[in-house]
C-alpha cells in the first residue's frame, strides 16, 4: 500500500523519541542513535482511521528494519498531554543513515496511491511538527513497555550542555537502577538537532501507564530531591517543558 509513501514526502515521517536503543555508549562515541519524529494534529476525522492506515503499512516499514535501512521505527497514540495526537518515528546509526533512510521511503513517492474507501491520512491529520532528535544517553534494555511518558523541554540554549553533563552525572544512575529493579522498562534523554522549540526530550516507558506514573513520582523524588543541586541546575536550564502519556501502537 502506498499511501504512506505519499505522506513521507507530503508530510515526513518521523517519531518520538520515545525509543531507547540497546546499545552502549561510550562518552566519546557520540550520540547513541538519531530519530526522525513526526508529531500529527489530526482533526479531519476518527483516529481509528489513521491507525488503521498505519496497521496496514507496517509490513514495508519493519522491510526497512530487516534490510538494515533503519534501526527502528513506532507509531504512538496520544493518552494525555498537549495537542499531538499521533507520532511517528523512526531511528538510523548516524545522520547520513537516517535521511538515507528517508530517501528510501520516499523512492516511489510519486507512483499512484492505491484507492481507498474511507478518509486519507492528510485529510484526518492535515498538520504535522518534524524533529530531528539525537539519543545521547538511555538504558540498555532490550524491550520497552506499552506505556510511554515524554517530557518536551525549553531550555537555555547557552546551557544544553552542561544540562547533558548533569543527565549523565546524575540522573543516568539513577534512571538505570529504576530500570534494574523493574520500576521502569527503559528510559532515554535526546537532544534537539532540527525541529521547533522543544531542545531536550526525556523519556520513559513502563508494562502500563499505573506502572508508569507510579515510577515517575519515584523518579522525580530522587532525581529532584531537596537537596538535590543537580537536580535544581538542570530545571533552571530547561524548565519548561509540557509533558505527554502515549500508548505505543505499533513498534519494531
Amino acid at each position: 500500500m502506498k499511501i504512506i509513501k505519499i505522506l513521507v514526502a507530503a508530510m515526513g515521517l518521523t517519531a518520538l523519541t520515545l525509543a531507547c536503543v540497546a546499545q552502549e555508549e561510550d562518552e566519546d562515541e557520540g550520540p547513541i542513535a538519531f530519530t526522525y519524529a513526526t508529531y500529527f494534529y489530526c482533526g479531519g476525522g476518527p483516529l481509528s482511521r489513521v491507525d488503521e492506515i498505519m496497521a496496514e503499512d507496517a509490513d514495508r516499514m519493519n522491510g526497512f528494519v530487516e534490510d538494515g535501512t533503519i534501526m527502528g521505527w513506532g507509531w504512538l497514540k496520544h493518552h494525555t498531554g498537549g495537542q499531538w495526537q499521533r507520532a511517528q518515528y523512526y531511528q538510523a546509526e548516524s545522520m547520513e543513515a537516517l535521511l538515507d533512510a528517508y530517501d528510501a521511503m520516499n523512492e516511489d513517492d510519486d507512483e499512484d496511491a492505491d484507492e481507498d474507501d474511507g478518509l486519507s491520512f492528510a485529510e484526518v491529520c492535515p498538520r504535522h511538527d518534524d524533529y530531528i532528535w539525537q539519543l545521547d544517553s538511555g538504558s540498555d534494555s532490550e524491550k520497552r513497555g506499552a506505556a510511554g511518558f515524554s517530557v518536551y523541554y525549553v531550555c537555555d540554549i547557552n546551557k544544553e550542555a552542561r544540562a547533558g553533563e548533569i543527565v549523565d552525572a546524575h540522573m543516568t544512575p539513577i534512571l538505570n537502577g529504576f530500570v534494574e529493579d523493574g520500576t521502569l522498562s527503559s528510559w532515554g534523554y535526546s537532544t534537539h538537532v532540527v525541529g521547533g522549540r522543544f531542545r531536550a526530550l526525556q523519556t520513559m516507558t513502563a508494562p502500563d501507564m499505573q506502572t508508569l506514573m507510579a515510577g515517575r513520582a519515584k523518579v522525580i523524588e530522587a532525581v529532584y530531591a531537596e537537596d538535590s543541586e543537580a537536580g535544581t541546575e538542570f530545571s533552571q536550564i530547561c524548565g519548561p517543558h509540557v509533558d505527554y502519556m502515549w500508548e505505543i501502537g505499533l513498534e519494531k
